[in-house]
């Protein structure tokens, strides 16, 4: 039997959503929502946990990333319940439960903490750049090197490690049997969502969202490609070259709509922005701005006299992958994908 916390409410309300209790369970959202079938209850079902604090069923439950916040539900909720956002605080919620470390938790709870966060980083940042004496070169390097090494000691260190909580929280500890060859076999349904995130299809009137995504996931893993692997700031092959700057292109203004939406707020999904999707799309923007820009001035020989500018670069670089890809929105993207996995691991 499921452990009731009748401060649940009170909890949640620290990631966002303040307003579901609202909710008198009249069920436009379910008949509204065009991912709502008769086996799966959009979003209805966790509206009814959280009012209950029922903790363990939404830690066990995929839906709140199975729903990709079209607005629909909360646009026609005839009490501003806002259900569309209540599942965008559950799946803030579950990131800090997955998150062994704790860190996300007091991110999307305090912007306090956010910008301590940033501010050491960028303190660290100014520390290691004077202490290699301004060099230019040492600075590319090490700055390569960091990228190295962070991408593997993050995954390894952190986000693998959230994801078997993930794991735990919904197969493990409901004591769902899946067979062995069951992992396998659906072991595809988890790149095709990583890197197309389909189900987003299923929401009316979002293709063009969707296309969207769809082009920043592969600019961003392009370029994190491109920079990492292939040490486009370094390379002097032509190809590589080119590569990096459509990339880089790619990334910074496809993420000018996400900026510009999150500032408008005219879309549903815009109108309760957290300081963690500000974040997000800013510096998502940033990284693909500044990459650009060093490249620019490489090739145009002028870096060596404007070194502030591969400093600043370096900054976005580092805020971005120990404090936003661990810690911040960036692990939706890892969690959406293995909810489609372990959704598919639970089909009977």
């Amino acid at each position: 039997m499921s452990r009731v916390n009748p401060k649940f409410a009170t909890e949640l309300s620290k990631y966002g959503s303040d307003d579901f209790n609202a909710c008198f369970n009249c069920g436009n959202c379910t008949a509204t929502c065009s991912l709502s079938t008769a086996d799966s209850s959009f979003p209805r079902e966790m509206i009814r946990y959280a009012t209950l604090g029922l903790e363990d069923d939404i830690k066990a439950s995929l839906k709140p990333w199975e729903c990709y916040y079209c607005g629909e539900c909360s646009a026609e909720c005839p009490r501003q319940a806002s259900p569309g956002e209540l599942m965008m605080s559950l799946r803030r919620y579950l990131t800090a439960q997955y998150d062994w470390t704790g860190f996300s938790g007091l991110m999307y709870k305090s912007l306090h903490v956010s910008l301590a966060a940033f501010i050491l980083t960028f303190v660290g940042v100014i520390v290691f750049v004077a202490s290699v004496g301004f060099e230019l070169e040492k600075m590319m390097h090490f700055g390569h090197l960091f990228e190295m090494i962070a991408i593997g000691t993050v995954g390894l260190l952190i986000l693998m490690p959230n994801v078997a909580r993930m794991w735990y929280f919904t197969i493990l500890k409901p004591k769902v049997k899946v067979p062995l060859m069951k992992y396998v076999k659906s072991m595809g349904e988890l790149f095709i969502h990583m890197f197309t995130q389909k189900r987003a299809l299923g929401c009316d009137d979002n293709q063009f969202r969707w296309f969207e995504h769809f082009i920043l996931v592969i600019g961003y893993l392009s370029l994190l490609f491109t920079t990492v692997v292939l040490n486009w700031f370094g390379s002097p092959y032509l190809f590589v070259i080119i590569l990096g700057y459509v990339m880089s292109a790619i990334v910074f203004v496809v993420t000018i709509d996400f900026v510009s939406s999150r500032i408008k707020q005219k879309k549903q999904v815009s109108k309760h922005s957290q300081p963690s999707d500000i974040f997000f799309v800013v510096w998502l923007f940033l990284m693909g701005l500044t990459a650009f820009m060093v490249r620019l001035f490489i090739d145009l020989d002028i870096l060596e006299t404007n070194k502030w500018l591969y400093i600043f670069h370096l900054t976005v670089l580092v805020q971005w992958a120990l404090i936003i890809v661990p810690f911040g929105k960036w692990t939706h993207f890892l969690y959406r994908s293995f909810a489609m996995y372990f959704a598919k691991l639970k089909e009977k």
